[in-house]
C-alpha cells in the first residue's frame, strides 16, 4: 500500500511539474472573494492577507495552533459532525487528499467543526475513527465559538453570515481552502466536485514544486 501511495505522489508531481510552467496558483485576497462569505471589516482588503493564529482543539483533546503547520502547506474545510448533507462527501474527499499524500510530510489538514459546543472531543474521536482520519495528518477540531467563526469569516472564508436558526449559528460552504507555507490563500475549490478535488491535487503539487 504505501509503494502505491509513493507511486501515486510521485506521478501527481511529474504532472505538476508539466503543469507549473503554465499554471501559476493565484494569492488570494479577501476583495477578490464572494462578499457573502467575508467579514465586512475585510471586504475592502486587497493585499498580504494571511491566515490569523488559530488555538483549537482536537480529536484527541491536544491544542492545535499555527505552529502545528509552521512550514506546511495545508487544506481546511468547515463541518459539523451530524451534517448528513455535503459533509459527508466533504469528508470523503478530504480522506482522498489525506491518501494521496499520506508519505508528505510537508502537507497536512484541517477541518473544524461549525457546532463547536456540540462536537466535543469524544464526539470528534468517534468521528475520526468512523472516517478513517490519520492523526499526524489531520486535525478534525472544536473549539471556542467565537474564534472559530472569526476564523471562518476573516482568514478562511469559508461561512455565511448567517446560520440556519436551528442547529447551526453559521453556515458552511462547499470550499476547501488551499493554505501555503506562508499562510496565504493559494486555492478555494468545491469540497463536493471530485474535478475541483483533481485540480486541487494538482495544485498541492505544483505549491511544492
Amino acid at each position: 500500500m504505501k509503494f502505491i501511495q509513493s507511486i501515486l505522489i510521485i506521478l501527481v508531481l511529474l504532472t505538476a511539474g508539466c503543469q507549473s510552467s503554465e499554471r501559476q496558483l493565484p494569492i488570494y485576497n479577501p476583495a477578490s472573494i464572494n462578499p457573502s462569505i467575508v467579514d465586512p471589516s475585510m471586504q475592502a482588503v486587497k493585499k498580504n492577507h494571511i491566515v490569523a493564529d488559530f488555538s483549537l482543539i482536537n480529536q484527541n483533546g491536544k491544542t492545535v495552533t499555527q505552529e502545528d503547520y509552521q512550514d506546511k502547506i495545508y487544506v481546511t474545510d468547515f463541518f459539523f459532525t451530524r451534517c448528513q448533507t455535503i459533509c459527508p462527501v466533504m469528508t470523503k474527499n478530504m480522506e482522498k487528499i489525506q491518501e494521496t499524500f499520506l508519505n508528505d510530510d510537508e502537507i497536512k489538514l484541517l477541518s473544524l467543526s461549525v457546532t463547536p459546543t456540540l462536537d466535543s472531543v469524544p464526539i470528534l474521536r468517534e468521528y475520526a475513527n468512523q472516517k478513517g482520519v490519520i492523526d499526524y495528518k489531520w486535525n478534525i477540531a472544536t473549539g471556542n465559538k467565537k474564534h472559530i467563526y472569526n476564523l471562518a469569516r476573516k482568514s478562511y472564508f469559508a461561512v455565511t453570515e448567517q446560520g440556519d436558526g436551528g442547529l447551526q449559528d453559521f453556515m458552511h460552504t462547499t470550499n476547501f481552502i488551499l493554505v501555503d507555507k506562508e499562510k496565504q490563500i493559494r486555492g478555494i475549490y468545491d469540497g463536493t466536485n471530485d474535478e475541483q478535488i483533481e485540480q486541487l491535487i494538482q495544485d498541492i503539487a505544483i505549491l511544492k514544486n
